[in-house]
């Protein structure tokens, strides 16, 4: 039996070191059949020079997780401006001459439409020209292991009904140490808004091995069946970042598929590495206000229950962090600004 196509998505915003590092990962990967799209989403630094340079072999990538492969190089780079994509205009019989670590779709779009509206232009331009089976969203600032695709790929084909899998995720340095676990799979606390994770922060010792249906699948490498797309539909990009990948799993969910949690494939991941980081200004609203337009959006009968939560508990919790610990109190307000454009579903 053939291996089913996977289209993997890559979103880049003036983030080209970060990039080039993981794409230098992905051409080691031992998957017979993908094709890997990098959607750069207006950058307005040199990153499509330098995404172009690195195909041609003229950047050699330094990474603590293997060694530089020049024997793949030149890459060859298939540029499509974002009309060209939306039009599904490419010459896909060229494309297919090349081997699979040999070739790269370029997606050049005129502005930064956001996670959602980037890796959904990729999305639709993959289903509409490649016809995959399974399109790969993975984030830019992350390192892959070499047959994470193919362990991704075994679980999602072992049942009809799953239709989102997800690896083991570790940070990428958490103190100078690579096997400490940020996501192994999560169950989402409505009421509140938030999620257990499973060994959040611990090192990884055989502890979170069990394949797992959970409620969420980080956004960060989730491997989707197709099918997904037509029947659940693409993320909603009034988010723009944060919180639509919980989203469309929810919607998965409730569409009748499985979210399914696979340990045995494994990446790194530097977090929020394109945000600026997770006390950055960016992150802290979005990550608040997209959290409200969430539970109003698919669980609205909690909202009463999560405010209270918020008066109670979190806005003391959030004074303490960002003025008493960190002494940043322009993030306290930013978080309250969050809260209020949250409620008020102010875009």
């Amino acid at each position: 039996m053939d291996a089913p196509r996977v289209s993997i998505i890559i979103l880049n915003w003036n983030g080209w070191k970060d990039t080039i590092e993981c794409l230098e990962s992905l051409y080691r990967i031992d998957y017979p059949n993908y094709d890997v799209i990098v959607v750069d989403n207006g950058s307005h630094d040199d990153s499509i020079q330098k995404i172009k340079e690195y195909a041609k072999g003229k950047i050699e990538v330094n990474s603590k997780f293997f060694k530089y492969n020049p024997n793949n190089k030149p890459i060859k780079v298939f540029e499509v401006n974002e009309n060209e994509a939306k039009r599904g205009k490419f010459n896909r019989p060229l494309y297919e001459k090349f081997d699979v670590d040999r070739r790269m779709i370029l997606i050049k779009n005129k502005k930064n439409y956001g996670f959602t509206g980037g890796n959904n232009i990729g999305m639709k331009f993959a289903l509409s020209v490649l016809n995959p089976d399974y399109v790969l969203l993975l984030n830019n600032d992350t390192v892959v292991e070499k047959d994470f695709l193919k362990k991704l790929v075994k679980v999602a084909e072992s049942d009809e009904k799953i239709g989102i899998v997800g690896p083991k995720i570790y940070y990428y340095d958490y103190n100078g140490k690579s096997n400490v676990i940020d996501f192994a799979g999560a169950y989402l606390i409505l009421w509140r808004c938030g999620e257990k994770r499973h060994c959040f922060r611990k090192v990884d010792k055989g502890q979170c091995d069990k394949i797992l249906e959970v409620d969420k699948v980080e956004g960060s490498c989730m491997l989707i069946k197709s099918e997904i797309t037509t029947n659940v539909g693409l993320f909603d990009e009034k988010f723009f970042a944060y919180w639509e990948e919980t989203d469309l799993c929810v919607r998965a969910k409730k569409e009748g598929y499985k979210l399914v949690y696979v340990p045995k494939a494994k990446i790194w991941h530097k977090i929020a590495s394109s945000s600026g980081g997770v006390l950055s200004v960016f992150y802290v609203y979005h990550m608040t206000r997209n959290r409200f337009w969430f539970l109003i959006k698919n669980f609205p009968q909690l909202l009463k229950m999560h405010l209270l939560y918020v008066v109670l508990w979190e806005l003391w919790l959030k004074f303490g962090v960002f003025v008493v610990y960190h002494k940043k109190p322009k993030m306290f307000f930013v978080y309250l600004k969050g809260l209020l454009d949250g409620l008020s579903l102010k875009s």
